[in-house]
């Protein structure tokens, strides 16, 4: 993985902690958005730790530079010290699989990226939902937005499952179905939405008012 971050003491803490894991490297570090993509370019990571507000090039438009590749592999997330803001929403639309908090626990940022690093998308924080719920009507209609004619009935619920923060297992004990049926219901709305991740099916269905500000609980 990569840790992009403009103060080397967050770098050099979040690597401590990563690399007390036997099956995390990082394998590199980068001081803003411009190093970070040469890195990421050179290195492959399959996950990279984006701070947002650095200088020469912003985490978010070295999100959108990474991710626009898209013979990469590689899953961002985005690190603030804001938990709301609002670059974050541009980021997530861009194709961030989500944001930690830079007071996040060690227990919190390992998990997150072994989280990520099998292909899920860092959605159960009721904080994410807050962002969204803020950030998605303001900016609507966008390149997000999208016509949920084409889902199902059961494939609408499980996108309204998701967007509350529940995994594969949780969505399938409530619709009474298994969890090997979720994973494809939520494949086939991902790609009837034509989108790349979770996040980003969440954020579509808000734009496009599957979902409305203050529906879901905190």
């Amino acid at each position: 993985m990569l840790i992009a971050d403009d103060q080397s003491l967050v770098r050099a803490g979040f690597r401590l902690i990563l690399e007390s894991q036997p099956d995390f490297t990082v394998v590199g570090e980068a001081q803003d958005g411009a190093e970070a993509v040469a890195l990421e370019r050179r290195h492959h990571p399959d996950v990279v730790l984006m701070d947002i507000r650095m200088p020469r090039l912003d985490g978010l438009e070295a999100t959108r530079q990474i991710l626009e590749n898209r013979s990469s592999q590689c899953r961002v997330v985005m690190l603030t010290t804001f938990d709301l803001d609002e670059y974050v929403y541009a980021a997530l639309k861009a194709g961030a699989c989500g944001f930690l908090l830079k007071d996040v626990t060690p227990e919190q940022l390992i998990a997150a990226v072994r989280l990520v690093a099998a292909g899920d998308a860092l959605l159960a924080p009721s904080i994410t939902r807050r962002l969204i719920e803020r950030y998605a009507v303001r900016d609507a209609p966008s390149e997000l937005t999208r016509d949920l004619s084409e889902l199902s009935p059961r494939e609408a619920d499980v996108l309204r499952l998701v967007a509350r923060g529940l995994g594969n297992q949780e969505i399938a004990e409530k619709l009474f179905v298994s969890e090997a049926t979720v994973k494809t219901h939520v494949a086939h709305i991902l790609d009837k939405l034509q989108v790349e991740n979770r996040v980003q099916a969440v954020v579509a269905a808000y734009e496009s008012r599957l979902i409305t500000p203050g529906e879901l609980p905190d």
